[in-house]
């Protein structure tokens, strides 16, 4: 049983607009800056109140050498790693540290975070830019009528020239699928088919995460569902984000890759997110960049009955 009481004081919140230089667009986000003597059954409870994609947490690193360590947890579980909360995060470790830290290193369950901060400029808190903690790991494929089924469309509406719908991850895994532009707009997750699709997946986290998109050149509309993992839609997927520039360059064939994306859109909330990826010898390596906006600050006071 979880004593409310004895963790109410003294835990304050800051929740930011990430990927936007707009309040009240981008993707939502609460960060606990010091998050110590908040245990696992906590965290979770606080994440699935705030309610919003995801919560995170900042504790002290495990390694002195590092800047902190992170937690993040969506509605449902806690997560290997997340663009847009370390992104918000780094941002609000880098208020704290002071203007004379503009790199940090943040400790997350799939490995270390390498951040750099910009400064804010009166509309934003500030910006960063991460490089995601793993190389690109690619990993099942499905068929073009399993994610069609899924996303509430027919077959041809899943484009598989350049590849076949499949799990990629740089540290947390997703199910990615080309769509055509049209196809994009209409996709509406079919809870019942994702549910099906789980349950082939062979992978320890069993994910059924999936991020559709469209691509004119280096320009691409996404859009990101997860209905089993308490998200119906995304507005800003950073992780995948920069998954996805660097599984497209594994195909390219080229040394370098930058997309500007654009997702959100369709719930109101557009995010504009920045992402690179380039070859460090056998491995694919991934950057993703953002702004930030504070919107509120708050402390956590709830009493136990």
């Amino acid at each position: 049983m979880i004593d409310v009481d004895a963790v109410a004081a003294g835990y304050s919140y800051v929740t930011l607009d990430v990927f936007t230089d707009t309040p009240f667009r981008g993707n939502p986000l609460a960060v606990f800056p010091d998050a110590s003597g908040l245990d696992d059954s906590m965290m979770q409870l606080l994440a699935r109140e705030m309610n919003y994609s995801e919560t995170c947490f900042i504790l002290p690193p495990d390694d002195p050498a590092n800047d902190a360590q992170l937690r993040i947890f969506n509605r449902t579980a806690e997560l290997p790693f997340a663009g847009h909360p370390t992104i918000g995060a780094a941002t609000v470790l880098a208020d704290r540290f002071g203007a004379d830290r503009s790199a940090l290193t943040i400790e997350v369950a799939s490995g270390v975070v390498r951040a750099a901060i910009g400064n804010g400029d009166g509309r934003t808190v500030g910006s960063a830019s991460i490089v995601a903690p793993q190389p690109l790991m690619l990993g099942q494929i499905f068929s073009a009528s399993q994610l069609a089924a899924c996303l509430g469309l027919d077959t041809p509406d899943v484009l598989t020239s350049a590849h076949l719908p499949r799990v990629a991850s740089t540290g947390v895994e997703f199910i990615f699928a080309e769509l055509s532009a049209d196809a994009l707009s209409r996709a509406t997750p079919d809870r019942t088919a994702i549910e099906a699709l789980r349950r082939t997946v062979v992978s320890p986290t069993g994910r059924a995460s999936i991020y559709c998109y469209s691509r004119t050149g280096t320009v691409v509309r996404s859009r990101m569902f997860a209905p089993l993992e308490g998200t119906d839609e995304d507005p800003g997927t950073g992780s995948a984000s920069a998954t996805l520039a660097a599984m497209l360059l594994d195909l390219d064939m080229g040394a370098t890759l930058s997309l500007e994306i654009r997702q959100g859109e369709q719930m109101g909330r557009p995010c504009d997110i920045s992402v690179d990826a380039w070859r460090d010898g056998s491995d694919i390596c991934a950057r993703l960049s953002g702004r930030c906006v504070k919107i509120f600050e708050g402390r956590f006071t709830a009493k136990g009955d």
